[in-house]
């Protein structure tokens, strides 16, 4: 298991919605486990992703935790930063 993080100038609900896109039933296919104003959970493959999105000083703090995905987390990483 990996755990990430990065801020970006979006919103949480941005990102969170970024996420959805990127890992969900319209892009990488995962299966949408849970979902919140905060966080989204994502399982399939043989691993899971979960994103979670808060608000800092000016920025958006993205925390990621995964496994069996790590590679397409770095990309979204990048995508989404």
């Amino acid at each position: 298991m990996a755990r990430y993080s990065f801020e970006t100038k979006q919103s949480p609900k941005e990102a969170i919605q970024k996420a959805i896109s990127y890992f969900g039933e319209g892009g990488l296919g995962l299966e949408t486990t849970e979902q919140d104003v905060c966080c989204v959970s994502f399982e399939g493959g043989g691993g899971h992703v979960t994103v979670t999105a808060s608000t800092g000083d000016k920025k958006t703090t993205v925390e990621l935790e995964t496994r069996e995905w790590d590679y397409q987390v770095k990309q979204f990483m990048r995508k989404v930063a």
